[in-house]
């Protein structure tokens, strides 16, 4: 089995992500994240022109990883002074790392017009700073900046900076193509071409911007790279990085490669919401592997192979990195689906029976409503509870009043006020809140928490409202969905109306009885 190291660059490359900013904390939160799962190569960013950066690595420098190596990146020195004055080669000596990565020029194009030096000082330089950091002691990897591009434009030149590097004692030679526009054939024959010239170890690096950056970097372990770099979820610039969580579950079970990670490969999809919920960014459903509809089926004749053998719709089990199968409900996949969904939500309900028929009709008629049940498994989990005869009351509503007032400094104030019968007591409260949905949702905790302390645990976690019928202008049907969190999980609930106050109260009282009936079983 060949080994394949895993290089991250999520704290650099990742960082650079239109929307993400991280904190020194939350580094230092990603770094012990990655150490934990076992990632040889962590890029902590570069020390030289971010203070953060510099902060991170004198913080790992006093706290050891335990498995991963910290690496610092920065570029070849600058033209016109010896390499060992270079302040920001000295940044990199200073950091106190085993390696450290540095990258220079292999297009003429930057050579000529950016760095504006001659294509032999050019060499010189990649050159002398690849043995001065060797001299300190320290073993370097050279990214080969747009190292494709520059290739098919001049060859030669290309690989004499590559061959330069590897001569003056580089660990690794990294291809990248750092614009992310070259396809998977030209990645192949650039590789082949390279190592016939002499190239022997070398990693790959490659941006997404035409989508390819994950098969390109299959395609280079397939011709012997030894390294994959990129970031967690793919995060990067412009359209991203190859994604790391992707490519290490493939590499460990379509291309049997070994990894430092595997015995942690269950953890990926753990590891993607963490970085994803560190980042301030949407874990997207349709991530591979490790998205919420990876495993998910919504097709009857799907699930009813899937219910007699797995292998029939899935390429892997979902559990060796973490995932689940999930089967989707909705009016198209016919009673198998809604055996298979009750049956994961730990109900047993025959295909036959008539509590299946009755579900079956039920969850049809409101979908043709608008209603939208694999979206809101809450609200379909009521459903099961009432036909269970699971369900009970926890309050009666006995009617709200929301108003919104705009003041004469443009301020904008929701108001709800709402009456309640809860255990026979008549509760009346009023609440503000940002909107009409957020000051309903305030009142009508603050209606319950007496009853209810749990609710104070639960909060809403996302809002989404959709027109169905756009035709209609302000009098169509809106389906509004809501995703509530407590300290254990989270869980999503439906609400269809003309009316978007309605709507979001439907939503908002499956979302608190979902809550408590939760609650009062585990209780």
């Amino acid at each position: 089995m060949k080994m394949v190291s895993i290089y991250d660059t999520t704290l650099r490359d990742g960082s650079q992500t239109e929307g993400i900013s991280y904190s020194l904390q939350d580094k230092i939160n990603i770094v012990k994240r990655l150490d934990s799962i076992g990632i040889d190569f962590i890029e902590g960013g570069w020390p030289f022109s971010n203070p953060k950066d510099t902060q991170l690595f004198a913080h790992f420098k006093k706290k050891k990883l335990k498995k991963s190596k910290l690496v610092p990146f920065g570029s070849t020195a600058r033209w016109g002074k010896a390499a060992s004055m270079d302040k920001n080669l000295l940044a990199l000596i200073k950091t106190g790392t085993e390696y450290v990565t540095i990258f220079g020029k292999s297009w003429d194009l930057h050579v000529k017009t950016v760095l504006k030096i001659s294509l032999d000082d050019n060499v010189k330089l990649i050159s002398d700073s690849v043995k001065f950091l060797k001299k300190k002691g320290k073993k370097v990897f050279y990214d080969a900046e747009h190292f494709f591009d520059g290739y098919k434009a001049n060859p030669k030149y290309a690989l004499k900076t590559v061959l330069a590097a590897q001569e003056a004692g580089a660990e690794l030679i990294v291809f990248c193509d750092t614009n992310g526009g070259i396809l998977s054939w030209e990645i192949e024959q650039i590789i082949k071409e390279a190592q016939a010239a002499g190239v022997k170890g070398f990693g790959i690096h490659c941006h997404n911007d035409l989508g390819f950056a994950l098969a390109n970097s299959l395609v280079a372990v397939n011709l012997g790279a030894s390294q994959v770099q990129g970031t967690i979820n793919g995060y990067g610039e412009r359209c991203g990085n190859a994604d790391l969580i992707a490519a290490m579950g493939i590499l460990k079970f379509k291309m049997n490669r070994g990894l430092a990670a595997s015995k942690k490969i269950s953890d990926l999809t753990e590891l993607s919401h963490f970085v994803s919920e560190v980042s301030n960014m949407a874990h997207r459903d349709s991530y591979p592997l490790v998205g919420r509809s990876a495993f998910a089926h919504k097709g009857g004749v799907h699930i009813d192979a899937m219910i007699k053998n797995p292998l029939a719709y899935e390429h892997m089990n979902p559990s060796l990195v973490g995932n689940h199968r999930r089967f989707l409900v909705s009016e198209l996949a016919g009673k198998a689906s809604l055996v298979a969904k009750a049956k994961e939500l730990e109900y047993d309900l025959d295909k036959k029976s008539p509590k299946a028929k009755r579900l079956h009709k039920r969850i049809q008629e409101l979908e043709k409503q608008g209603y939208h049940f694999e979206a809101a498994e809450g609200s379909f989990k009521l459903l099961l509870k009432k036909e269970f005869k699971e369900y009970r009351k926890f309050f009666d509503l006995l009617g709200f009043k929301v108003s919104v007032e705009k003041r004469e400094d443009n301020s904008l104030i929701s108001e709800a006020a709402i009456k309640l019968k809860v255990k026979g007591k008549l509760q009346h409260t009023a609440a503000e809140g940002d909107g009409p949905v957020n000051a309903l949702d305030n009142a009508l905790r603050k209606a319950l928490l007496g009853v209810y302390p749990s609710l104070s645990k639960m909060h809403l976690a996302d809002f989404k409202v959709r027109v169905l019928d756009d035709k209609t202008g302000t009098a169509a049907k809106v389906r509004v969905l809501i995703e509530s969190q407590d300290t254990k999980e989270s869980w999503a609930t439906v609400g269809v109306s003309e009316n978007i106050i309605e709507a979001s109260w439907q939503a908002l009282v499956d979302s608190v009885e979902y809550k408590l009936l939760k609650d009062s079983k585990n209780n």
